[in-house]
C-alpha cells in the first residue's frame, strides 16, 4: 500500500510550485491510489492541515531553523512543515513517527543533505517546552495572524470591515475540516429515501433544519464513488449557497439566468426548484466549464438547463428573464476553510474585483424584465466586493429597488444590514462566509 504521508507530500509540493487547486490535486492523488479508507483520511487530514497551517509552521520553522525560511530548498520545506504539523496539531502521532518519516521522505526524494537538517530541526522542537511560540499579543494583528495562519493583510481588513470579536470568529472558524452538504435531487428522490440509501453505503447524512432539501454529509472517503452520487441522487453544494437559491426563489414558469454558472451547483439547485415548467438559462465564458455543466446535468438527469458561451462582461444577447442570479467572481475570502491556498495568493484581487463586480451586475440587469428580481452574490467576506457594489448599483439607477430578503428559518444575521443584504459568516450559521443581496425591477 502507498504510503500516506508520501502520498501528501507529493500534492503538497504540486499546489506548491504548481498553484494547483488543493481538493481536485488531492481528490487526483487519492483517486490513482491504493489507500484503504483509513489511510485516504490521515492523508487528507494531514494535506489539509498543513495548508491551513502554512503561515502557523513557517512561524515555527523560523524559530528553530539555523537557515533562513527562503533559503531552505521547497521540497525540504513541505517535508518539514509535514513533520512540524504531526508534532505540533496532531495529537494521535508519536514524535518519532513523524521525524522518522520525515527523513524517509528527504532519502526517497535524494534529498540525502536535507535529510540532516530535517532530523535537526524536529528534533529540536520535540525538546522545547514551547512547541508554538507565538508573536507579543500586543501587536494584536501578528498574534492573530500567526496564531490562525492568515495573512495581517486579510486580518486587517476583517478588523476594519466588521470587528476584531468577528474577525476572530472567522478565524477560529478556519480551523479543521468544513462541513460538507449536499442538496436533494428531488426530481429523482425524498430526502428521507436519500439519507437512508446513504446509510446503506456507510455514509450519515442528516436533514438540515432551514432548508427542506438539504443534508449534511459526515464522510472521509471520495463522495464522487458513492452509488447515491453516481446515480444523480445529489449534489454536492454548501448550505450558503443553497440558501441563495432559496433567496432567489424560483416559481414554476420561471426564465432564470445564471450569468457565471460554472460549476453549476446553482443552476441545478434552481433547476430542481423550477421543476419541469421554466427553464435556466446557465452563461460562463470557459468552454470546458460548460461542458462539466453538461456532463453533470445529464448525471442528476436535469433537462431544464440550457449552456451557453458567453463573457458577463460583454454586450452578447441574455434572453430577458423573470429572474438572474449574479454570482460574480471573488476574492474568496469566505472559502478559506474549504481552500487554503488562497489565503496565501500573492494578489487576491482586493483592488481591481469590485470595478469588474460593479460591470457584471450594471450589465446584467439591463435583460431582467420588470419586475424582476436579480440577486447578487459571492462568496467572499469583504465590504468593497459585497454591499458597496449594490449600494452603489441602487445609486445610481433609480429603476431599481432593494428588496428585502426573507430569511429561512433558523438563519440568523451577524452584523447590521439592510434588509435586502445578507452577510453568512461562518461562525453564526456553520455556512462558507457568503454575501447575498436583492434587487427589484420597479
Amino acid at each position: 500500500m502507498q504510503n500516506p504521508r508520501y502520498l501528501a507530500f507529493k500534492a503538497l509540493y504540486k499546489v506548491e510550485t504548481e498553484n494547483a487547486y488543493s481538493n481536485l490535486t488531492l481528490d487526483s492523488f487519492l483517486k490513482n491510489s491504493d489507500l484503504d479508507s483509513r489511510n485516504s483520511a490521515f492523508a487528507s487530514s494531514l494535506f489539509y492541515g498543513v495548508l491551513e497551517k502554512k503561515l502557523s509552521l513557517d512561524y515555527i520553522i523560523s524559530k528553530f531553523s539555523s537557515i533562513r525560511l527562503k533559503k531552505i530548498e521547497t521540497k525540504t520545506l513541505v517535508i518539514l512543515r509535514m513533520g512540524i504539523f504531526q508534532m505540533v496539531f496532531m495529537d494521535k502521532v508519536p514524535d518519532s513517527a513523524a521525524v522518522n518519516e520525515a527523513v524517509k521522505i528527504c532519502k526517497k526524494e535524494k534529498l540525502y543533505q536535507s535529510s540532516g537538517f530535517v532530523n535537526g530541526v524536529l528534533r529540536s522542537i520535540t525538546r522545547s517546552e514551547n512547541r508554538f511560540p507565538l508573536p507579543d499579543k500586543r501587536n494584536i494583528t501578528k498574534y492573530l495572524s500567526v496564531k490562525y495562519s492568515c495573512p495581517e493583510e486579510i486580518v486587517t481588513l476583517w478588523n476594519n470591515d466588521y470587528s476584531p470579536e468577528i474577525t476572530e470568529g472567522i478565524l477560529e472558524s478556519l480551523s479543521g475540516r468544513p462541513p460538507i452538504f449536499a442538496k436533494v435531487n428531488t426530481f429523482k428522490i425524498s430526502r428521507n429515501s436519500l439519507i437512508e440509501k446513504l446509510r446503506v453505503e456507510g455514509v450519515e447524512a442528516n436533514a438540515v433544519e432551514c432548508l427542506d432539501s438539504a443534508v449534511e454529509i459526515k464522510y472521509s472517503g471520495s463522495l464522487s464513488e458513492l452509488e447515491c452520487f453516481k446515480h444523480g441522487l445529489l449534489h454536492i453544494q454548501d448550505l450558503s449557497s443553497q440558501i441563495c437559491c432559496e433567496i432567489l426563489s424560483p416559481k414554476s414558469g420561471d426564465v432564470i439566468s445564471d450569468v457565471c454558472s460554472a460549476p453549476g451547483g446553482k443552476a441545478f439547485n434552481i433547476a430542481e426548484r423550477l421543476g419541469s415548467v421554466g427553464k435556466v438559462n446557465c452563461y460562463d465564458i470557459h468552454k470546458h466549464k460548460l461542458q462539466l455543466i453538461k456532463a453533470s446535468a445529464k448525471r442528476l438527469e436535469i433537462d431544464n438547463i440550457k449552456v451557453y458561451k458567453r463573457d458577463a462582461l460583454s454586450d452578447e444577447p441574455l434572453e430577458t428573464s423573470d429572474k438572474i442570479l449574479c454570482d460574480v467572481p471573488c476574492s474568496g475570502l469566505g472559502i478559506l476553510r474549504r481552500k487554503p491556498e488562497i489565503r496565501y495568493k500573492n494578489d487576491l484581487g482586493l483592488e481591481s474585483l469590485p470595478e469588474i463586480q460593479y460591470n457584471i451586475l450594471e450589465n446584467s440587469a439591463k435583460h431582467l424584465c420588470s419586475g424582476g428580481i436579480l440577486i447578487y452574490s459571492t462568496c467572499t467576506l469583504h465590504r468593497a466586493e459585497n454591499g458597496d457594489i449594490v449600494d452603489k448599483f441602487l445609486d445610481r439607477h433609480s429603476e431599481f429597488e432593494a428588496f428585502p430578503i426573507v430569511l429561512p428559518q433558523g438563519i440568523k444575521r451577524t452584523i447590521d444590514e439592510p434588509s435586502n443584504q445578507l452577510t453568512l459568516f461562518p461562525q453564526t450559521n456553520n455556512t462558507d462566509g457568503f454575501f447575498i443581496s436583492a434587487i427589484k425591477k420597479r
